[in-house]
Parts: structure tokens; C-alpha cells; sequence
């Protein structure tokens, strides 16, 4: 029996070594991982490595597949590498629960040595040519008649074009139509005027008319045009929605809308603007697509020979569903029509280190699952918001810790103007940190929920285009309690009626520690709410600090039946709520009219008014302690924004504490070199 086992043994190392010699050399890397690589100049025949690459995405997730049924995946889990270059998806990538790494080991899809590598739902364009069609020359504009260039995308294989549809407040999540990029920069449909607003000179119809009178004579050249769309803040600076025209009377200049029409109907004096009209193609950068013909036309900004040109096409660029540990890792993932990144469910998912831009809804979109975030990326070019934030049970109050952390977002809300913010966050205890974002119409962060961190954020130049505003918003519901707004500095916002700090129509149990507002119409407004704690904040050169009112017992009290009916779904009277929020408790048995429990305590405030109350709010309604106002409280340097306090500041004296300025924003790390 011995020399049996002796046997069985040197058979068994003749074997494991023969199988060793027979297995692939890219399945053992640094750290007993799996490497597939991915090329232009790949096949999918190809065993995928360095030498024989892949030629698409889906032979490598195929390829782990494999590897996972024959129980062959190594321990150090997957990675592809991606050679530089674009890749043109003809449908989205997808991945699947069955396409998850582990805890200790991710699969992982980023470029090979960080090389530059486009992930686009869009098709590049070719063949443009000067317009020759007598009747097309006719309707443009003379001063543009010999820039415009065409090209037929029916040539080109692209045959849907997508709808314009209703769009705006109410509305997100509607895929764009087609839009053209030129040399990654998105380009303007025509429209009138060029730039800014006209405005409705009467409603003869009434608000819920459905029509409007116009000034001037310029809706005169559009006779032949008839696929014309508006948009406009028909009767709020915070509300916006595009429209049809149908039908256009240039004797009475009135302008007849097909429903639904504009958001809260139409009023005189509101602003808007005309798009969609090949006859206003006057200006470099503008843009028509004639849908029946397939034929688009376009003035480019430079020579068309040297620069690149594309549509979008994919509503989709990658999918992950239900997967958990898979990261996708620095690329540039563009020109899609809806949301380019989607991540539903699984945990541990994660967007790192790339750049996502020139989508037509939002950048990445996460609901549910937990520990999924975006790391590190940079965002632009968004027709609605940057990044939707969502998980965790608000019904038992158990927290996703999902994360938007360390990304730069800019220029979002270019086709839906409001409530399309840079970070959307809804649901429990999930995270935003250390962002940059700006350059925006409207707000920054919007939030739904309970028990989120909002910390290190540099928010700056929103609500640019809006009034009624906020950068941070919230409101109208009493059981979203919590939140924690803490060390971000808002700057440079508009002065108007727009708040750094928004707790619109009772937002309540809100904690706002140690941020920084400078130049803002308001640092921040109390819209009625409850047990929010205003601690250790500073203002600097605001219209006003700290606006609080009581509106629920005027105007504002219709809403209180609606937040009632949140809180009975919440079951409020029994834990988790009764127990996490106990004020909750016995909430309808107080006067509601009051904003109870509020508390401004140990502030400074330098520039401006430090304080509106209204609606015969005193000190013995709001909780009004060491506020360090209208007194220089000895920045370290302010001419140059640098607002923390040298060391013998008297603010300390009062209790304030320091606020490390210089830990907001983004930072390195591997991800953002």
C-alpha cells in the first residue's frame, strides 16, 4: 500500500505539472489574477492576450464567464485591459450578477497602462459637402449660406434619430434625441435668439391657455419650418419645459402650443426661446436635422477635415445589474442619449478615474444595492444631471452606503435646466464628498432622504439661471432627518434670490456644521422647518446670513397633509423612526405653525445681514447663541479666500471652531493624479 501511494503522489505532480504547461500564460499575472486585453486591431478568435487580443468587450466578460462554469477563475480575480483607442458599441455593454468578482477580488475593466481609451454610444460622421439644394439655400440665412455643410446620415447607416419630446421640470429621464458633438464638445440645435431669452407679450388665453402672444416679426421667417420647439420658464425662474409649436399665426402673433404645454401654464413677461428651426442655423456651432430626408446640417465651429464629428446613438453605454466587486476604471465613456452609466443593485461596484461626458440624461445613475459609488471621475456635458445617488430601506432605516466621492461635475443641466443636479441623493446613509461642482443653472445637490453625509464639497457658479433656488436643496417632507451638511464651501453663486444653504417648506432634523458660504444671495434659508442645528458656520458677503420664516401657518400649511401622509407610511410612532427621531413622535400634536427646535449657534456672519426672521419669529422661537456678527473675526487672508481664522481670532473666545479649508474639495489618490 505504500508504494501505491508513492505512486498516486508522483503521478499526481507529473500531472498538476503538465497542466501547468498546458494552461494559458495570462492566466497566472502579479497576484494569481486572470488578464484578457482588448484591441482595435484584436479578433474575438484570439485567446485575448498581450500578443492575440480581443476585439470587443463582450469576449472578455465571456471569456471570465468561462473561466467562473469550469471553476478556473483564479483567486486574484479578473482584469481586462482595454488598448487605447475608441470603440464605436453597437448595443450596451452589460453585465451581470453572473459576471461579479469577490470581496478580496474585483473584476476589473480599465485601459491598459493608461492609455486613452473612448467607450461611445455615438457614430462618427463623414462625408460632409457643401448644401446645393436651391430650396434648402433659400431658408438659410445669406451670411450662412456658404458655412453650412450637410451630410446624409442615411448613408451613413443611421436611420433613428430619436424624438424631441416634452422635457424639464417633472419630466427627467426621457432619452434625448440625437445630438452632434464636434471635437467632444456638444453643438447647439438652431435657434432664436442666439443666445439669452425673449419674452411673451401676453396671455389673451390665460394662464392654462395653451397659447401666447409674441413681439416682433421674426417668427415670420419660419413659415416653412415645421417641427419648431420652445423652451421657457413660462411662469417660475425654477421651473422650465420645452414645448411644440402647433401652430404659428404671424398675423395676430400668437403662438399655439400642442399639450401637455408649458409647466404651471404660460404668463406675460416669462422668458423663453425657439430651437429646432433650419432657418436660424446662423452662427458657427448650430445645427438641423431634416428627419424626413435624414440630411443634417451644420456650421462648424472649424475646418470639418481636421476635427472629429459624431451623434449619439446608444440610450446606454454600460449596464451593471445585479453584479457586485466589478470595477470600471479610466476610460471615457461618451455620447449617448440617455444615461451613460447604470448600476442596479449588488454591492461594491464601483466608477473610478473616469471621464463621462456628452450624455443626454445623466452621467451614472445608482440605485440600490450597497457600497456602489463614482470615484474620481469627471463629469460634463450632461442634458440633465451628473450623478443619481439611491439605496438603502427608508422604511427601516438601514443604510446603502453608496458614494459620490472626489469627482469634478460640470455643465450638467444643459437640456432639463431644473431640479437636474450635479448629485442627486435619495434613500439611506449613502455619501457625497470631496466634490467639485459647477457651472450650472440650477442646484448642485438635491436631497431626498434620511441620514446622508454631505462633507468637503466645492460648490461653486449655480442656480446661475434661477431664482427661488438653492445650491444644497431639500424640503416638504418632515421625515427625511438626519443629514448631516458639513465642511463644504459654497462661493460665487447668483445673488438674487438664490440660497447656498436651501431647507425649503419645513425640511427638518437637519444638521449644517462648519461650512463656508461666500457671495451668495442667501447663505441659507429656513423655509419653515424644524429641529435644524446651525453650528460653527461663517458667511461672507451675503445679501443676507440666515433667512427663517414660519410659513406653515400661512401659505405654506396646504403642504402639511401631504407630509402627514408620508409620515403614516413610515409608521413615524414605532421604531426605527419613533426610536432614531424621537421629535417625530408627537409632531401633529404640536402647533405645526411653529418652526420649533431650530438653533444658530456660535456663527459668523461679515458682509451683509446677518439675520432675517419673519412671520413674528424672536429669539424665543429659534435658539440664537454666541454668533460672531458684523466684526472682523481675522481671516487669514480674505482678499485671496482663504477664510479660516488665524490663531488669536476672538471668534474662538465664543466657541467657534476651526474649519479645515484646506481639506475641501478633490484631492489625489490613484484614481485623480
Amino acid at each position: 500500500m505504500v508504494t501505491n501511494y508513492s505512486t498516486l503522489l508522483r503521478l499526481f505532480f507529473v500531472g498538476l505539472i503538465f497542466a501547468i504547461c498546458l494552461t494559458p500564460m495570462h492566466l497566472f499575472a502579479a497576484g494569481q489574477q486572470v488578464e484578457f486585453v482588448v484591441s482595435l486591431s484584436g479578433s474575438d478568435r484570439n485567446p485575448g492576450t498581450i500578443d492575440k487580443p480581443f476585439a470587443t468587450l463582450e469576449r472578455a466578460r465571456d471569456a471570465i464567464r468561462e473561466l467562473k462554469q469550469k471553476n478556473t477563475l483564479p483567486f486574484g480575480g479578473a482584469v481586462v485591459f482595454i488598448r487605447g483607442g475608441t470603440y464605436h458599441l453597437s448595443k450596451t455593454f452589460e453585465l451581470t450578477e453572473k459576471d461579479s468578482g469577490t470581496e478580496k477580488s474585483h473584476t476589473t475593466y480599465r485601459s491598459y497602462k493608461n492609455a486613452e481609451v473612448h467607450i461611445t454610444g455615438g457614430k462618427e460622421l463623414s462625408g460632409f459637402s457643401p448644401v446645393t439644394d436651391p430650396s434648402i439655400l433659400k431658408r438659410i440665412d445669406p451670411a450662412a449660406r456658404s458655412k453650412v455643410l450637410q451630410v446624409n446620415l442615411k448613408t451613413l447607416g443611421i436611420t433613428d434619430y430619436g424624438e424631441l419630446k416634452p422635457r424639464g421640470m417633472g419630466k427627467s429621464g426621457i432619452p434625448a434625441a440625437l445630438e452632434l458633438f464636434f471635437n467632444d464638445a456638444p453643438m447647439n440645435l438652431a435657434r432664436w435668439p442666439n443666445s439669452g431669452w425673449v419674452n411673451i407679450s401676453a396671455t389673451a388665453a390665460g394662464q392654462s391657455g395653451g397659447r401666447f402672444l409674441y413681439k416682433g416679426n421674426r417668427p415670420n421667417l419660419w413659415a416653412q419650418a415645421d417641427d419648431i420647439w420652445l423652451h421657457g420658464y413660462w411662469t417660475h425662474d425654477w421651473a422650465d419645459s420645452y414645448v411644440k409649436v402647433a401652430a404659428l399665426n404671424t398675423i395676430t402673433n400668437e403662438i399655439v402650443t400642442q399639450a401637455p404645454h408649458g409647466v404651471y401654464g404660460y404668463k406675460a413677461g416669462a422668458r423663453y426661446y425657439a430651437l429646432n428651426i433650419l432657418e436660424e442655423l446662423d452662427q458657427p456651432g448650430e445645427w438641423y436635422l431634416d428627419r424626413s430626408s435624414g440630411i443634417l446640417y451644420f456650421w462648424p465651429p472649424t475646418s470639418i477635415k481636421q476635427s472629429k464629428t459624431a451623434v449619439s446613438i446608444l440610450p446606454t453605454i454600460i449596464s451593471l445589474r445585479n453584479t457586485s466587486h466589478v470595477t470600471i476604471q479610466g476610460m471615457t465613456i461618451e455620447q449617448c442619449r440617455g444615461t451613460a452609466i447604470t448600476i442596479s443593485g449588488g454591492t461594491d461596484n464601483r466608477i473610478a478615474g473616469c471621464t463621462v461626458r456628452n450624455v443626454g440624461n445623466c452621467a451614472v445613475k445608482i440605485d440600490g444595492g450597497s457600497n456602489n459609488g463614482v470615484q474620481s471621475c469627471d463629469i460634463s456635458n450632461c442634458g440633465e444631471g451628473g450623478i443619481t445617488l439611491s439605496g438603502g430601506d427608508r422604511k427601516a432605516l438601514v443604510a446603502a452606503g453608496n458614494y459620490a466621492v472626489n469627482n469634478r461635475i460640470h455643465d450638467f443641466s444643459q437640456w432639463g435646466r431644473t431640479y437636474n443636479p450635479g448629485i442627486a441623493i435619495n434613500g439611506v446613509g449613502n455619501h457625497i464628498a470631496h466634490n467639485q461642482i459647477y457651472n450650472a443653472p440650477h442646484t448642485a445637490i438635491l436631497l431626498h432622504g434620511n441620514d446622508h453625509i454631505i462633507e468637503y464639497n466645492d460648490i461653486h457658479h449655480v442656480c446661475m439661471e434661477t431664482s427661488d433656488a438653492g445650491a444644497f436643496y431639500m424640503g416638504r417632507d418632515y421625515t427625511e432627518r438626519g443629514n448631516i451638511l458639513r465642511y463644504n464651501y459654497f462661493h460665487d453663486l447668483n445673488m438674487g434670490d438664490v440660497n447656498a444653504i436651501y431647507l425649503d417648506d419645513m425640511a427638518s432634523g437637519t444638521t449644517v456644521f462648519a461650512n463656508i458660504v461666500y457671495k451668495s444671495g442667501r447663505g441659507t434659508l429656513i423655509g419653515g422647518g424644524r429641529d435644524n442645528i446651525f453650528n460653527n458656520n461663517i458667511f461672507i458677503d451675503c445679501k443676507k446670513s440666515v433667512s427663517i420664516d414660519a410659513r406653515a401657518a400661512g401659505w405654506g400649511g396646504k403642504h402639511l397633509s401631504s407630509m402627514t401622509e408620508k409620515m403614516v407610511a413610515l409608521n413615524y410612532r414605532q421604531p426605527p423612526y419613533s426610536i432614531r427621531y424621537p421629535e417625530l413622535f408627537n409632531i401633529l400634536e404640536r402647533n405645526q405653525a411653529m418652526p420649533e427646535g431650530n438653533s444658530l449657534i456660535n456663527n459668523i456672519s461679515v458682509g451683509g445681514k446677518w439675520l432675517e426672521m419673519k412671520n413674528g419669529l424672536t429669539d424665543k422661537t429659534v435658539r440664537i447663541e454666541g454668533n460672531f456678527v458684523d466684526k472682523d473675526p481675522g481671516f487669514v487672508d480674505r482678499a485671496n479666500s482663504n477664510f479660516q481664522l488665524m490663531a488669536d481670532s476672538p471668534a474662538f473666545k465664543l466657541g467657534f471652531q476651526q474649519i479645515p479649508m484646506e481639506k475641501i474639495g478633490l484631492y489625489k489618490d490613484e484614481f485623480r493624479k
